[in-house]
């Protein structure tokens, strides 16, 4: 049941979000430290939410991963007593 409600969730924030951005069509100036470009609203958004959907996912995955490792090692430790 939790996987249905975190689903839809993010379905429901990735629909504000594309709603958002096709509503802008304004054009925007990004500066970062090496370099700097020019963006509809609804680019950025598609992007920033993209980038926010992957790095969300990595860290899940890089958690999940640390979590069973833990798991495992001391599953080895109390069977070595």
């Amino acid at each position: 049941m939790r996987i249905y409600f975190t689903l839809l969730l993010v379905l429901i924030l990735l629909a504000i979000a594309f709603v958002f951005g096709s509503q802008n069509d304004q054009i925007i100036s990004l500066n970062y430290l090496i370099a700097r470009i020019e963006l509809s609203i609804a680019a950025a958004v598609s992007l920033f939410t993209g980038i926010g959907f992957f790095l969300g996912l990595l860290a899940t995955i890089i958690w999940r991963l640390i979590r069973k490792g833990k798991k495992s090692l001391a599953k080895n430790r109390s069977t070595e007593i």
